[in-house]
Protein backbone atom coordinates (compact mmCIF):
# COMPACT_ATOMS: atom_id res chain seq x y z
CA UNK A 1 0.00 0.00 0.00
CA UNK A 2 1.38 3.42 -0.89
CA UNK A 3 1.84 6.27 1.57
CA UNK A 4 -1.21 8.22 0.41
CA UNK A 5 -3.54 5.21 0.88
CA UNK A 6 -2.05 4.44 4.29
CA UNK A 7 -2.52 7.99 5.55
CA UNK A 8 -6.02 8.27 4.07
CA UNK A 9 -7.01 5.11 5.96
CA UNK A 10 -5.56 6.52 9.19
CA UNK A 11 -7.44 9.82 8.75
CA UNK A 12 -10.66 7.91 8.07
CA UNK A 13 -10.03 5.78 11.14
CA UNK A 14 -9.72 8.90 13.31
CA UNK A 15 -13.07 10.14 11.97
CA UNK A 16 -14.84 6.84 12.68
CA UNK A 17 -17.20 6.41 15.60
CA UNK A 18 -15.38 3.27 16.78
CA UNK A 19 -12.05 5.05 17.10
CA UNK A 20 -13.49 8.24 18.57
CA UNK A 21 -15.08 6.19 21.38
CA UNK A 22 -11.87 4.28 22.20
CA UNK A 23 -9.27 6.21 24.27
CA UNK A 24 -6.69 3.45 23.73
CA UNK A 25 -7.04 3.60 19.93
CA UNK A 26 -6.92 7.41 19.96
CA UNK A 27 -3.76 7.25 22.06
CA UNK A 28 -2.23 4.75 19.65
CA UNK A 29 -2.80 6.99 16.59
CA UNK A 30 -1.77 10.30 18.16
CA UNK A 31 1.84 11.29 18.95
CA UNK A 32 2.71 12.33 22.51
CA UNK A 33 3.69 15.83 21.29
CA UNK A 34 0.47 16.29 19.27
CA UNK A 35 -1.18 19.72 18.91
CA UNK A 36 -4.39 20.64 17.10
CA UNK A 37 -5.87 23.99 16.14
CA UNK A 38 -9.52 23.09 15.62
CA UNK A 39 -11.95 24.70 13.21
CA UNK A 40 -13.80 26.11 16.23
CA UNK A 41 -10.65 27.89 17.43
CA UNK A 42 -9.76 25.51 20.27
CA UNK A 43 -6.30 24.08 20.90
CA UNK A 44 -6.07 20.37 21.72
CA UNK A 45 -3.26 18.17 23.02
CA UNK A 46 -3.07 14.38 23.00
CA UNK A 47 -4.26 14.31 26.62
CA UNK A 48 -7.28 16.47 25.68
CA UNK A 49 -8.24 14.13 22.83
CA UNK A 50 -7.85 10.94 24.85
CA UNK A 51 -9.89 12.39 27.73
CA UNK A 52 -12.60 14.34 25.90
CA UNK A 53 -13.14 12.89 22.42
CA UNK A 54 -14.88 9.68 23.59
CA UNK A 55 -17.54 11.81 25.33
CA UNK A 56 -18.32 14.17 22.45
CA UNK A 57 -21.41 13.57 20.31
CA UNK A 58 -20.46 11.68 17.15
CA UNK A 59 -20.86 13.46 13.82
CA UNK A 60 -20.32 11.55 10.59
CA UNK A 61 -17.76 13.10 8.25
CA UNK A 62 -16.49 12.35 4.76
CA UNK A 63 -13.12 13.07 3.18
CA UNK A 64 -12.52 14.20 -0.38
CA UNK A 65 -9.77 15.93 -2.37
CA UNK A 66 -7.23 14.05 -0.25
CA UNK A 67 -3.53 14.64 -0.97
CA UNK A 68 -0.38 13.44 0.78
CA UNK A 69 3.08 14.94 0.45
CA UNK A 70 6.13 13.33 1.98
CA UNK A 71 8.16 16.02 3.80
CA UNK A 72 11.05 13.81 4.89
CA UNK A 73 11.82 10.13 5.29
CA UNK A 74 9.65 9.95 8.41
CA UNK A 75 7.10 12.78 8.04
CA UNK A 76 4.23 13.55 5.71
CA UNK A 77 1.65 16.29 5.26
CA UNK A 78 -1.92 15.45 4.30
CA UNK A 79 -4.58 17.90 3.18
CA UNK A 80 -8.24 17.31 2.39
CA UNK A 81 -11.76 18.67 2.39
CA UNK A 82 -13.96 17.35 5.18
CA UNK A 83 -17.74 17.39 4.96
CA UNK A 84 -19.84 16.99 8.09
CA UNK A 85 -23.10 15.18 7.46
CA UNK A 86 -26.23 16.85 8.84
CA UNK A 87 -27.55 14.73 11.71
CA UNK A 88 -30.16 15.92 14.18
CA UNK A 89 -29.05 19.21 15.68
CA UNK A 90 -25.76 19.29 13.76
CA UNK A 91 -25.83 21.36 10.58
CA UNK A 92 -23.76 20.30 7.59
CA UNK A 93 -20.34 21.93 7.48
CA UNK A 94 -17.31 21.94 5.22
CA UNK A 95 -13.74 22.44 6.32
CA UNK A 96 -10.21 22.31 5.01
CA UNK A 97 -8.05 19.95 7.04
CA UNK A 98 -4.32 19.39 7.29
CA UNK A 99 -2.35 16.90 9.34
CA UNK A 100 1.30 16.10 9.81
CA UNK A 101 2.09 12.44 10.38
CA UNK A 102 5.36 11.01 11.70
CA UNK A 103 6.53 7.41 11.20
CA UNK A 104 8.03 6.24 14.47
CA UNK A 105 8.37 2.84 16.14
CA UNK A 106 7.03 1.11 13.00
CA UNK A 107 3.82 3.17 13.05
CA UNK A 108 2.43 6.41 11.66
CA UNK A 109 1.16 8.82 14.35
CA UNK A 110 -0.45 12.22 13.93
CA UNK A 111 1.71 15.08 15.26
CA UNK A 112 -0.33 18.09 14.13
CA UNK A 113 -3.84 18.79 12.85
CA UNK A 114 -5.70 21.93 11.82
CA UNK A 115 -9.23 22.52 10.58
CA UNK A 116 -10.60 25.68 8.94
CA UNK A 117 -14.32 26.08 8.28
CA UNK A 118 -15.45 26.84 4.74
CA UNK A 119 -18.74 28.57 3.91
CA UNK A 120 -21.46 26.23 2.64
CA UNK A 121 -22.30 26.72 -1.00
Amino acid sequence: MDLSQTLLQLEQCLLSQETRRDPKEISNLIADDFIEFSASGSTWTKADLVEQLPHQPFTERTINEFAAKQLSEHTALVTYHCHTISIGQHSPANSLRSSIWRHQDEQWRMVFHQGTFLPLQ
